[in-house]
């Protein structure tokens, strides 16, 4: 029976009378505000309603999802899918795929009216079949593309849609989404751990490519990072793209967890087992481009459906890539509904969404006359603008706890201001400054870190402006940059020194964490997206000692509230000295809001051993050496010392009523609890 249906044309079952009032002439659809029916309820029907088109064309549908792409249906008492694509500009649609043979001719879509919304139900279409969509543009043109919201997609070099059924997910991380939704996020420890799944870790000797699968990585990431003391993980290229080298930023699924690691059900198994062991997740998101691919977004309907018709506004020239058309109400929806999707279907804890600058400015990466000006004459895209406030007022708004984090590269103020202050209504920003900083010093020889002693300081100086998530991302360990290691000056010892005390670094300085995989043990290599990391580096002591000092430094982060809580509080960081230029040393303190357990680092950033170091305290107390980077388990060069407590001179110093004296070794960091 579904061998004969799949041969002849489907319609939604409508009657003609009825099809020659959804064909023909767009015209504005308004709801019915009163006495609607219940097929004018967004929620009764699997089928796309004329409801749904006009909160589509408004930009609104937040579950549009549910409408387009390819739902399990019943219908007319016969099991089987209903698809909807939205194409407005073609002149009719074809489903194809596995189960009509990819006949082009057999599976013509109805179209309805006023949004150019087609669809079709096919009785005796199961989970897991293969289908595209065949579009007739005004040129007699076929394009044979993707689905835009399907939720499962062939495994690469294929590239047609799957069917699959996501709406029976079995979650039990209830206790993690209510703790979540009851939280201040901004007072919390959050540890990030950048990771990609196809090149953490590979089975060997597998003559594919070895990868993980989302249910085998769930089970090893999930131990290793409750080990590390990891709050979060952050997943790259997790929506669908077709080519392994682009790691995920040039997504043609944005609706689909990619294949190369499963289907989405083993996808949520990830999320979830990782609920289930307080550990976080937040996926990259691309809504800044999309790739060229002829099964993807680009000249969808055979027009510029997705991306600006202008390519002075819709090319990025350095990246090959489309730009999203902000300004057209049914592409806001698009976006915006697919961080509700990843949000609400697949439980994801937030978002980093990528190339923020890229979306804000309108001359990004263009020369002058590759782009055009806004109504003002300047070079801002204010329907980007409108388009996050849109979107992080929405999410605020109805996922509290989640997090909604921009990777934004200049100066553009309130990132993480609330829109009525106009501000963009992330929550989190990430420093892109600090970071430029320290890895700019950080590869300095030590003889010329007196002269640049600045770069460590400048981010304290802006530290209040936003929110600030402080990085270490794979962006600074490709393309030769060389990986964290390898940017440390001196010998090979000395780099892991230097790498030691820039991390204690970090971890004290206000604003939430961010490691890339890999760094954590100090990886010899730039990252390689096509192989796993060096796992084998850890039977070296360098390389492990470093592992168990960022473990360390990562359970002290998470004991002590003062090296979170006031991230974003005046109170929360005090420079002991920010201008020991000429010893290239920094102390400063860490305080809770209580004023307990209070930390105090001092670092040392040249190969100088400072015998007799002195530095200010406020309080005439015991200071409990907690951590000291030059310990020979951490890889450094010092025993494990018999004094672990200092007590506080009355001796004034660094502008402090006392101080302690400290032996500090060359290229050493100590954290002390007073």
């Amino acid at each position: 029976m579904a061998e004969k249906a799949a041969k002849t044309k489907v319609s939604t079952g409508a009657d003609k009378e009825k099809k020659k009032t959804t064909r023909g002439t767009a015209k504005k659809v308004v709801p019915k505000t009163k006495k609607a029916s219940g097929t004018d309820k967004l929620t009764d029907t699997p089928f796309i309603t004329e409801l749904d088109q006009y909160y589509f064309g408004s930009g609104t549908h937040y579950e549009i999802y549910k409408k387009l792409g390819s739902h399990p249906v019943k219908k007319d008492g016969k099991d089987g899918y209903y698809f909807a694509v939205w194409a407005p500009n073609a002149v009719k649609v074809n489903l194809i795929g596995s189960f009509n043979d990819w006949n082009e001719e057999s599976l013509e879509m109805e179209r309805h009216e006023p949004n150019g919304v087609y669809d079709c139900f096919v009785p005796g279409v199961t989970e897991g079949q293969m289908y595209k969509y065949l579009i007739t543009d005004t040129r007699e043109i076929k394009h044979y593309k993707a689905d835009p919201f399907a939720n499962h997609a062939e495994l690469r070099p294929g590239n047609a849609s799957m069917t699959t059924d996501i709406r029976n997910l079995r979650w039990t991380d209830a206790a993690w989404m209510k703790k979540r939704s009851e939280e201040d996020i901004y007072t919390q420890p959050i540890a990030i751990y950048e990771c990609h799944i196809g090149s953490w870790m590979r089975h060997p000797g597998r003559d594919d490519d070895g990868f993980y699968t989302y249910r085998e990585f769930a089970d090893r990431i999930t131990d290793y990072l409750k080990d590390m003391h990891y709050t979060h993980i952050e997943l790259i290229g997790i929506a669908e793209h077709p080519f392994d080298g682009s790691w995920g930023y040039q997504v043609t699924g944005y609706y689909a967890p990619t294949s190369r690691y499963g289907t989405p059900q083993d996808f949520m198994y990830l999320v979830n087992k990782l609920h289930r062991n307080n550990i976080g997740v937040i996926l990259d998101w691309v809504p800044a481009h999309f790739p060229k691919d002829a099964h993807g977004l680009a000249d969808f309907d055979g027009s510029c459906l997705f991306e600006y018709a202008d390519p002075r506004k819709g090319e990025h020239p350095d990246w090959g890539t489309r730009i999203f058309d902000y300004g057209k109400a049914e592409v806001k929806n698009f976006l915006i509904a697919n961080a509700i999707f990843w949000l609400k279907e697949f439980h994801v804890d937030g978002l980093r969404v990528d190339a923020v600058a890229s979306m804000l400015y309108l001359d990004y990466g263009k020369k002058d006359g590759q782009w055009v000006a806004n109504i003002y004459g300047d070079n801002k895209n204010l329907e980007a603008i409108e388009f996050f406030k849109h979107l992080n007022s929405y999410i605020k708004g109805v996922f509290p706890g989640v997090m909604m984090i921009a990777e934004e590269s200049t100066v553009w103020p309130r990132v993480t201001d609330i829109p009525e202050n106009d501000g963009l209504g992330f929550t989190f920003k990430w420093n892109m400054g600090w970071m430029h900083d320290f890895c700019d010093y950080m590869k300095l020889d030590p003889i010329f870190r007196r002269d640049n002693h600045y770069k460590m300081t400048f981010a304290m100086s802006y530290n209040y402006a936003e929110r600030y998530i402080l990085v270490l991302s794979h962006d600074e360990v490709v393309h030769l940059k060389c990986s964290m290691l390898n940017k440390m000056p001196g010998y090979y010892v000395d780099k892991f020194a230097n790498l030691r005390v820039g991390y204690t670094y970090m971890m004290g300085h206000a604003g939430k964490k961010l490691l890339f995989m890999g760094q954590e043990f100090a990886q010899d290599a730039e990252w390689n997206e096509a192989k796993e990391l060096d796992w084998g580096l850890l039977e070296d002591d360098l390389h492990s000692g470093m592992q168990s000092y960022v473990r360390e430094l990562l359970a002290l982060y998470n004991k002590y509230p003062c090296m979170y809580e006031g991230d974003y509080s005046q109170n929360g960081f005090t420079w002991i000295n920010a201008d020991d230029t000429y010893k290239s040393i920094y102390s400063f303190m860490r305080r809770a809001e209580n004023k307990k357990n209070s930390l105090l680092f001092v670092m040392n950033f040249t190969p100088i051993a400072r015998d007799d170091y002195r530095v200010g305290v406020p309080e005439k107390k015991k200071y409990k050496l907690l951590l000291d980077s030059d310990e020979k388990r951490f890889g450094g060069q010092g025993e494990k010392r018999e004094t672990v407590t200092y007590p506080a001179e009355e001796i004034p110093w660094d502008g402090q009523p006392y101080s302690i004296g400290y032996k500090l070794p060359s290229y050493g960091a100590a954290v002390f609890l007073f």
